[in-house]
């Protein structure tokens, strides 16, 4: 996002010289963001900021918390055997994003297939390439981070 836009938006979000605030704005990002706070044009947006949040990355133990988590939420927790649930905390290297990216095309997937339960199965039948098929150059440094 442009500093430009960003300045624009802490206007937007307030009024009466900052005594009263419109608007609640939530912006994600890497450690880019955070830096980007850091440069002159944006300092007035940065010490408007209440809460920083920042993640590093997950262990294992805490991505398959998440994942067992977010799956009572939604009112199974079978869904997913435990073999798949220990398949998507390896590939998603600390990344609750990666995982949940994942974990969201498996969804997609077994819905698609009236499957009532995710495995590993279905894991390699999404994210195997079919034999013949390259993959497009740096697709694979890039994939689900």
């Amino acid at each position: 996002m442009l500093p430009e836009v960003l300045g624009e938006m802490r206007l937007l979000a307030s009024g009466q010289f900052d005594s009263i605030s419109y608007l609640t704005v939530v912006l994600c990002g890497d450690q880019r963001l955070v830096n980007r706070f850091r440069q002159e044009d944006l300092l007035p947006l940065g010490s408007r900021i209440r809460t920083r949040l920042v993640m590093d990355y997950a262990s294992r133990d805490q991505l398959r918390e998440m994942l067992v988590h977010a799956m009572a939420q939604a009112g199974n927790r079978k869904l997913m055997t435990a073999e798949l649930i220990n398949t998507l905390v390896e590939h998603a290297l600390g990344s609750y994003r990666t995982m949940m990216t994942m974990a969201g095309d498996l969804l997609m997937a077994a819905v698609a297939k009236e499957a009532t339960q995710l495995d590993e199965k279905l894991y390699f039948e999404v994210f195997t390439l079919p034999s013949g098929r390259r993959e497009p150059r740096g697709a694979a440094a890039g994939a689900h981070r």
